[in-house]
């Protein structure tokens, strides 16, 4: 596990179409999640300590998204023969357990990674209503991979302001995780 940072936020930059495979057996595109206020696009993984510290969080703040217009959708990138916890059928379970009312799906050549430049789980892609990058940043602070949970997320308020405005924050704390697992 190498803990990595994510870069600052490419702020106006494009979402990168896709169309993967989800949990639910269905090829999903960027079309297909695209919110009416924005997007959301979550790398994450089932084996993640960063991520499962902040999942619950995750599954709640894109429910909320979901009722301002915000649509969510996982993808899980990381080398899945060296790292069978990743499997598919174990994204499967992952999803289940954690009740996820997203999107969650396989990237198996991890090209669409590649492309948005996604480096951790979790990495954070908010886009407002016009598929333009706002937000680049973290969920909320981590203590001891313990979420301190205060207030709001940093995700959430982001959100927030991504559906009225169609900005994001300037300022942006970078997300943090596991690296990911890429093809040897």
């Amino acid at each position: 596990m190498t803990l990595t940072k994510t870069p600052i936020c490419n702020f106006g930059e494009k979402a990168n179409n896709f169309s993967l495979l989800s949990t639910d057996n269905q090829m999903i595109s960027l079309e297909d999640i695209k919110g009416k206020k924005g997007t959301l696009i979550m790398f994450i993984c089932n084996h993640c300590p960063y991520v499962k510290a902040i999942i619950k969080d995750i599954v709640k703040d894109a429910k909320y998204f979901k009722s301002i217009g915000i649509n969510s959708a996982a993808i899980m990138s990381n080398d899945i023969v060296n790292y069978p916890e990743d499997s598919f059928d174990n994204m499967i379970k992952f999803k289940k357990q954690y009740n996820f009312d997203f999107p969650y799906l396989i990237d198996k050549d991890q090209q669409i990674a590649k492309k948005y430049g996604a480096v951790c789980t979790p990495d954070f892609f908010g886009y407002n209503s016009n598929l333009e990058l706002q937000y680049r940043g973290r969920i909320r602070e981590l203590k001891d991979l313990k979420p301190i949970t205060t207030e709001d997320s940093e995700l959430k308020n982001a959100m927030d302001s991504i559906a009225s405005t169609g900005k994001g924050p300037q300022n942006q704390n970078p997300s943090m995780g596991c690296n990911i697992k890429w093809f040897n």
